[in-house]
């Protein structure tokens, strides 16, 4: 999203906190174990049959699904897999709460469900949360505030070509990303409280510019899979793509489009639309109005 958040927690492995053995190890070592204490049962624990080495097996099943356990729990503990209550819960040490998309209202006919903020972007508000604690007007902070101050606010944008002028960019999350006045003022009033901007700074916020296009895309497939199968990967894909970077500053390529559409199954790939890169500025967004992926053929 921004220079300052140098660490992309998605693309950060998952560690192994305990060492998941596969089953055949585990067993392999609970049997050198147990033959190292009574020798005499090696050649009972030679055969599969036995009784005793069914105990044995299902003991390393046991093993082995603990130590899984054990290192998906230690992994909620981190904030690049926490989810749900444990993400909550993490989240308090910095004093971030989960926002509130939708009031519940059970008065309502039919009721109206609780819609809380979901995690990805609880998560990115949780990681940007130390950028809040300076008021020294750091593009974090501006950044970190400005996704406290409505869970309809997407992506935020900060620029100043003029010492001591902050320009604040948002995106929406609602229709193309457009911001309606009610989100720009919610915003501008968090952003010029006293406690978040620098008295020496003036804050001017705007909607993001948004770019509309169209995806239109033909498939050529190999023979076999079944071409619905294929053709619907394809376009799941490619719509997953299309939304990621519905953000500021993402540019839409066509090399990326084809990465996409390129799943198992797919030989070649015929974009129509859009024909050429799609590239915007840290202000705007390009936002996809129609997905349409077709099968066009068969390689032969």
């Amino acid at each position: 999203m921004s220079a300052f958040t140098a660490i992309n927690l998605d693309k950060l492995p998952a560690p192994e906190i305990v060492d998941r053995k596969a089953f055949e190890t585990i067993l392999a070592e609970v049997k050198a174990w147990l033959i190292g204490r009574e020798p005499t049962l090696e050649p009972v624990l030679a055969l599969e049959s036995e009784p005793l080495s069914k105990v044995l097996e299902a003991w390393a099943y046991r093993e082995m699904l603990v130590r899984a356990e054990v290192d998906d729990a230690a992994r909620g503990n981190m904030l690049a897999f926490a989810t749900g209550a444990q993400l909550d819960h993490l989240a308090t040490f910095y004093g971030v709460e989960r926002q509130v998309v939708q009031e519940a209202d059970e008065d309502a006919v039919p009721p109206v469900p609780e819609i809380l903020e979901d995690d990805a972007r609880f998560r990115q508000r949780v990681q940007l949360a130390p950028e809040g604690m300076t008021t020294a007007g750091s593009r974090g902070s501006y950044v970190f505030w400005g996704l406290a101050a409505s869970p309809k606010v997407k992506d935020i944008d900060v620029a100043s070509d003029t010492p001591g002028e902050v320009q604040i960019t948002v995106l929406s999350t609602e229709g193309d990303g457009t911001a309606d006045a009610p989100l720009l003022a919610a915003v501008s009033a968090q952003l010029n409280d006293d406690e978040v901007r620098p008295v020496c700074d003036t804050v001017d916020v705007q909607a993001a510019t948004i770019t509309a296009y169209t995806l239109e895309a033909a498939l050529t497939l190999y023979e076999g899979p079944d071409s619905e199968v294929v053709r619907q990967a394809a376009e799941d894909a490619v719509t997953a793509y299309v939304i990621d970077h519905h953000r500021l500053g993402h540019d839409i390529t066509v090399s990326g489009l084809h990465a996409a559409l390129h799943q198992v199954g797919v030989q070649n790939v015929t974009l129509t639309s859009p024909a050429a890169d799609i590239i915007v500025a840290a202000s705007e967004a390009a936002h996809c109005t129609s997905v349409t992926v077709s099968v066009g053929g068969y390689d032969v």
